[in-house]
């Protein structure tokens, strides 16, 4: 939606304006993703693919062998998903291990891993686990570590961190009951005190995963407004607090369809002292933080759901090798042939996708904002569409739970309780539909920067005419090269891929030049046609997930000779994206968008009140 439609309510503009306000606004590194959707493939980015270095590699695998065989031998994840708790002596041999502070510099008692390798930890505790992957993960991505790492002070540093070396938990508070993706409409406050060395909190925050456990939050919450302009300017400010600090409790824990394990909880905060050194990064700067940590935050998600697609490809190929139906092996029948290769060709492209945004992390030269939002919207759709595949290939066995299957001697893959568990993936640290409209905004940012002062109300004549004189000259040697038959050869990439690398350079023009259509079509308006958005979004997704494939691919096939295959699944998950991709391009002039719409509006104005008959309806 744009903040110059005069269509839109005051509300909904006071929101977007906040949230613009508090987006990064530069790209002081280059990106590869947010290039593709401006008809650039920037190879040298990613390829040859970012291997991990060998001796962060060795760090990792060591760490990795102790922490797998501590779950193995510790931790039973079907007695977590039944009782819904993680022992104690689980989480205490964890902190042992420093799985509580594996990014934390050893200075504060950390292992001081890499973004490669923290990863690596969670894709494996995600593939046995869910409940114990998010309790590490929601700890040190979005809680306390992460911020204090990106901007906390050397005396924050140096007094909370060895907190959580020694196996403190951490949270993070954001969620409201009535803000959610909209933080403008956050009530949870801070008061100065009259010293003005304190702040009193008040509120309630919701779905606050470790809230039950943490012996440490961070606590978004609204601070006195700031004028500007005459106007007063919500501000949001980040504090850590101290769970043992008095008017702190939890009200009540959450339970959830899947992650039972997980302490999720209603925390209320009843004039909580906070010493103004608590405050992270600044006055009004909190929503800045959240949306800053998330960038790498959320490479968790595609770690855990690539842990858990993997799970599920060893199920499937056991299964489908060992169940006989019909004389032959149900991998043989061609319907469940084709759901395992799709199954298997998906599982590496998040594999290349998910390690590719990491080693992005790790290289401090590069933006990820746009990477990091597009692998946790791949990832987790598509590990949650193989979890389903996976039930459905086992059949009624799929849908059994394991102590059943277990009574019975038979295989006890949890399939069903995997099920469960990741469907949470989509809706956690920004939603599939948030996702899209955050890549969406990002990915038109620098049509907008230029175009920005031509549509503000705000702007003078002379002001609107400069920037329309410098938009155009920039579009008119911009446009035409979208439009020119070239592709740039690897001689460094297998020959086998260069068709994909063709395929991915002219797809790249022919979306920028849809985008530039699409705005020059909608103008103002584009921002709220979500729609074509949407379809903008996902060809640009593929296209990124393409070149993530292709180049790890071409080093899986020069490095390791044993995975030479490599390009078989390469190949058929760039055909498949390709489909994808053509479809989207005909379904943008092509669709039944009006009149989906349509039916929407009717169904809110209760018009079609008539299709609920004949049910027991919930009051």
């Amino acid at each position: 939606m744009s903040l110059y439609d005069k269509n839109i309510s005051e509300e909904k503009k006071a929101s977007l304006e906040f949230a613009e306000q508090s987006r990064e606004t530069e790209w002081k590194h280059p990106s590869f993703a947010l290039q593709i959707f401006h008809g650039k493939v920037d190879w040298p980015l990613i390829h040859p693919f970012p291997a991990q270095p060998d001796e962060d590699k060795r760090k990792g695998d060591a760490f990795l062998q102790k922490l797998e065989a501590f779950l193995k031998s510790s931790l039973d994840p079907n007695a977590v998903d039944q009782t819904g708790i993680i022992p104690d002596s689980v989480i205490k041999g964890l902190a042992d291990l420093g799985a509580f502070a594996i990014k934390i510099p050893k200075k504060y008692g950390g292992l001081e891993m890499s973004q490669v390798n923290y990863s690596r930890a969670i894709h494996l505790a995600a593939s046995y686990c869910g409940s114990t992957a998010v309790l590490l993960s929601a700890h040190q991505s979005i809680g306390v570590p992460q911020p204090l790492k990106l901007f906390g002070t050397e005396e924050q540093k140096a007094k909370y961190l060895p907190m959580f070396a020694k196996g403190a938990i951490s949270a993070f508070a954001l969620t409201e009951a009535q803000a959610g993706s909209d933080p403008r409409r956050m009530t949870t406050t801070a008061t100065p005190t009259e010293d003005g060395k304190h702040f009193l909190i008040n509120g309630e925050k919701l779905w606050c995963t470790n809230g039950p456990i943490a012996k440490v939050i961070v606590v978004m919450a609204v601070t006195p407004p700031k004028i500007v302009h005459g106007k007063d300017h919500k501000q949001i400010t980040a504090f850590i607090v101290e769970t043992d600090t008095p008017g702190f409790e939890t009200v009540h824990r959450c339970m959830f369809m899947g992650l039972r394990g997980i302490q999720n909880g209603l925390l209320r905060f009843t004039n909580v002292k906070v010493p103004k050194e608590n405050i992270i990064l600044g006055e009004g700067e909190g929503l800045k933080l959240a949306l800053m940590t998330l960038n790498t935050g959320r490479l968790t998600l595609p770690a855990a759901s690539t842990g858990i697609s993997k799970w599920c490809l060893g199920v499937v190929r056991q299964w489908s090798l060992e169940r006989r139906q019909w004389g032959t092996s149900i991998g043989e029948h061609e319907s469940i042939a084709l759901k395992l290769g799709y199954i298997a060709s998906h599982t590496f492209a998040q594999d290349a996708l998910g390690w590719l945004t990491c080693a992005m992390a790790d290289d401090k030269d590069k933006d990820i904002r746009l990477e990091a939002a597009i692998a946790k919207y791949f990832c987790t759709r598509h590990s949650w569409r193989i979890a389903d595949e996976t039930l459905q290939i086992r059949g009624g066995q799929g849908y059994e739970t394991q102590a059943s299957l277990k009574a019975r001697g038979q295989h006890d893959w949890p399939v069903e309780r995997v099920l469960r568990d990741v469907r949470i993936n989509l809706i956690i640290e920004g939603t599939s539909e948030i996702m899209r409209l955050f890549i969406a905004r990002e990915a038109l940012d620098p049509h907008l920067d230029k175009i920005k002062a031509f549509l503000s109300p705000k702007t003078s004549v002379t002001e609107k005419l400069t920037a329309a004189f410098h938009a155009s000259r920039y579009y008119f040697l911009w446009y035409p090269r979208t439009w020119m038959p070239f592709e740039t050869r690897l001689p460094e990439m297998d020959a086998r891929l260069n068709p994909h690398n063709a395929y991915i350079q002219r797809t790249s023009r022919r979306l920028a030049r849809t985008i530039f259509h699409a705005m020059l079509r909608h103008q103002k308006k584009l921002e709220s046609k979500q729609a074509i958005l949407n379809r903008v979004v996902d060809i640009g997704v593929e296209l990124f997930v393409m070149a993530a494939c292709c180049a790890w691919a071409g080093y899986l096939i020069k490095n390791k000779p044993q995975q030479d295959n490599a390009f078989d699944l390469a190949d058929l998950y760039c055909r498949t994206a390709q489909e994808r991709v053509e479809g989207l391009f005909r379904s943008s002039h092509n669709n039944h968008d009006r009149q989906t719409l349509g039916v929407a509006n009717k169904l809110l104005a209760k018009e079609y009140e008539w299709l609920e008959n004949d049910i027991v309806k919930q009051t």
